[in-house]
């Protein structure tokens, strides 16, 4: 089983904002493998339950806002008994300029709130991370700001090559499991 923790923030408003590149993967994947999302309160998620290779794969949308994502994760994690080694996160990234994805296998917060919650209710920071390039930020915006402004016409067109790259490349993972190689042809 694979559990992809996408990020993001709810509601129309946010729909289109570079903080929500989490969200609009978890969006193209589910629509690559026909899967639907469900609110599930339960655990605080939409979640897209389908397969692929014959392994489960749950596509959630935590919907507790960016900075509270590990409640979601926890709530998962604690009733399901997953193990850290099956998390995948999917999370925006602003040291990223736009187009670039970067997958890693651990790491730290990097000042994002999304992943500061996760490690908090995960314990740890080893877990596998797709992170999506949402800049350069303008040196003149403050980041709260920056991260919550939606796309440029031009840029969603890069975004959406970029999305399209990202979910090729969990795919590819799902299919080899090895995440060097993964890191070596996308990174």
């Amino acid at each position: 089983m694979k559990l992809l923790l996408c990020l993001g923030n709810i509601g129309e408003k946010y729909s289109k904002t570079r903080h929500n590149a989490g969200f609009m993967f978890a969006d193209n994947l589910a629509n690559k493998l026909s899967a639907d999302f469900s609110i599930e309160n339960k655990f605080k998620s939409a979640i897209a339950k389908t397969t692929y290779n014959n392994e489960a794969i749950w596509i959630v949308k935590p919907l507790t806002y960016m900075n509270l994502s590990g409640e979601a994760l926890f709530a998962l994690k604690s009733y399901y008994k997953i193990d850290i080694k099956d998390l995948f996160v999917v999370y925006d990234d602003i040291s990223l300029d736009l187009g670039i994805i970067r997958i890693k296998s651990k790491g730290s917060d990097g000042g994002h709130n999304g992943i500061k919650s996760i490690i908090r209710y995960a314990q740890t920071q080893d877990f596998n991370r797709l992170k999506i390039g949402i800049g350069p930020q303008p040196p003149y915006m403050k980041s709260e700001d920056y991260v919550l402004q939606n796309f440029s016409k031009e840029e969603q067109e890069v975004l959406s090559n970029t999305l399209i790259k990202s979910v090729d490349a969990f795919l590819y993972y799902c299919d080899c499991g090895d995440l060097v190689k993964v890191q070596n042809k996308y990174n």
